[in-house]
């Protein structure tokens, strides 16, 4: 494609412009691919070529290379011995330190070792964003349970997971919230028993108002429970996010979990 010259203009003062403006919006695009690179990289733990990545971004080769290039002199990306590109080493330094170092992550911290190490199971500290959650901090049990496949800034679903229904309790407080809040994008039916339908995440939305705590019965994936309680971080009213204990159906009935809540409310209050 062959380049067009931008056109000359006089400003008012009698200077020519050389049409400055058009040129930082391929400025911001150049900047827009290397990002869009980074964060595919991200999802490939076993290292992307070059050509996957054109593919995936559409862009081209030269654009995307130069892209790479970028990442590999600031240390965010690197090559394997496969000539494969995966994230730097510096990358998930600076990852790593922001996670340990967010205040809220260092706050809750305990409190989920206390509730794996209580009841086997894995605890999360989560938060909304949008129309998911987004996971901050993970605890796994140290020996004797299967660990849940869930990361560190791994998202699910809000409405399926008890700790994103939780904290859209506190968001959606009518029935119309919810349905502006779902907009034209139907929600998705994770399992048989997912509330999929406004009027039916707006019945959950009253029931976990009134009870405080908020469960997942297998909603957002075949087999696993979840109980979950506001994170009162910041401030006694509004919570900066969720804390939740989750664990297989078979081996942890949400039953078990709700007829020991004052226990879990003990722990995340700091009382225990």
């Amino acid at each position: 494609m062959s380049a067009v010259a931008a056109p000359t203009t006089v400003t008012a003062t009698g200077a020519a412009a050389t049409g400055a403006a058009s040129a930082e919006p391929d400025r911001v695009v150049g900047a827009d691919r290397v990002l869009a690179v980074l964060v595919e990289l991200a999802k490939h733990t076993q290292g992307a070529s070059l050509d996957e990545l054109v593919t995936v971004i559409r862009a081209p080769k030269p654009t995307v290379h130069r892209a790479l290039a970028s990442l590999r002199r600031a240390g965010l990306a690197a090559q394997d011995g496969h000539g494969h590109y995966i994230l730097g080493d510096e990358f998930l330094r600076l990852a790593f330190a922001h996670a340990e170092g967010r205040p809220d992550h260092v706050r809750v911290t305990g409190i989920l070792e206390r509730l794996a190490h209580r009841y086997g199971e894995t605890a999360h500290y989560a938060v909304l964003d949008g129309r998911w959650v987004v996971y901050r901090s993970k605890v796994d049990p140290l020996v004797g349970a299967v660990k849940l496949s869930s990361t560190v800034g791994g998202r699910n679903p809000a409405h399926s997971t008890a700790v994103g229904k939780l904290l859209l309790s506190y968001e959606l407080p009518t029935l119309d919230a919810v349905r502006d809040w779902i907009g034209d994008e139907p929600l998705e039916a994770r399992t048989e028993t997912t509330a999929a339908t406004p009027e039916a995440l707006h019945d959950q939305l009253e029931l976990i108002r009134e009870r405080g705590y908020s469960i997942d019965d297998q909603e957002n994936e075949a087999g696993v429970n979840c109980l979950a309680l506001p994170a009162f971080l910041a401030s006694p009213t509004v919570p900066t996010g969720g804390i939740s204990i989750s664990g297989l159906a078979y081996r942890m009935p949400i039953g078990d979990l709700v007829r020991d809540l004052s226990a879990i409310r003990a722990i995340v209050s700091g009382a225990d």
